[in-house]
């Protein structure tokens, strides 16, 4: 059985001291897709020396763009990676593996080792981290279009791969409130789209349920320090989401 090919698309946007890690880890892929939402940074002139394959395109929800990424990719068999993520060799091997013969599902999960501050998760709900299958077949799978979020369609059978993906989300503070204020925002917008109303009492629950999910329900406090912090800070962003909310509908 001939061995299939495996394109890997990447999102990107102003990730110039993530982006290199990123491309390195997937190299040996057959093709690399960049779809780059107009980066002022070196994003782009990095990853020129990876690949040909780079599109521009001006956000409109990561749903969209991640549709419009897979229009443009050239083999049937998908390898979806973030910037902030990295493709280990066990994983790599896994995948190669499996492409040399017949693959069983049309649509797989990768577990995620994720790092929070050069500190390796291991509770929060942040392992294994299953959101959204990264290896899959795109004529089986698309996305839905939340603005941040997006979920996704399958017409096939769902699988679970072994080897891992590492993520390295936020180097910094400045870093995770930098994108906590980006997706909040979305998030918001995208809700006031939705007509959803704005109470009070959601400044309350949410987030006080958001921090006790995390920290007592997914055991975050067996990360220690980290763990506490990280459902702190994970609380305020959905408090900061829902005042969001109630700016954009108070009028």
């Amino acid at each position: 059985m001939e061995k299939k090919k495996l394109s890997v698309y990447i999102l990107s946007y102003n990730n110039e001291n993530k982006i290199r890690d990123c491309l390195e880890s997937v190299k040996w892929a057959d093709e690399i897709v960049v779809l780059d939402s107009f980066s002022t940074d070196k994003t782009v002139d990095i990853c020129k020396e990876y690949t040909k394959n780079i599109i521009q395109e001006k956000f409109a929800g990561f749903g969209r763009l991640r549709n419009i990424a897979l229009s443009h990719t050239s083999n049937d068999w998908i390898l979806s990676v973030d910037t902030d993520e990295r493709v280990t060799v066990e994983l790599k091997n896994e995948i190669e593996e499996m492409l040399k013969g017949e693959i069983k599902a049309d649509a797989y999960y990768v577990p995620r080792i994720s790092h929070f501050l050069n500190h390796q998760i291991k509770h929060c709900g942040w392992y294994p981290d299953y959101r959204q299958p990264q290896f899959f077949n795109k004529n089986k799978m698309k996305y839905t279009s939340q603005l941040v979020h997006e979920t996704f369609e399958l017409n096939g059978k769902i699988g679970y791969l072994k080897g891992h993906m590492l993520q390295f989300p936020f180097f910094t503070l400045d870093e995770l409130f930098s994108k906590m204020d980006r997706y909040s925002s979305l998030r918001a917008r995208e809700m006031t789209e939705q007509g959803k109303k704005f109470n009070i009492s959601q400044l309350l629950i949410h987030p006080v349920g958001t921090f006790l999910r995390m920290y007592v329900q997914k055991a975050g406090f067996l990360d220690g320090r980290e763990g506490f912090i990280l459902s702190v800070l994970y609380s305020y962003y959905v408090l900061v989401k829902y005042v969001k909310l109630w700016e954009k509908t108070r009028k």
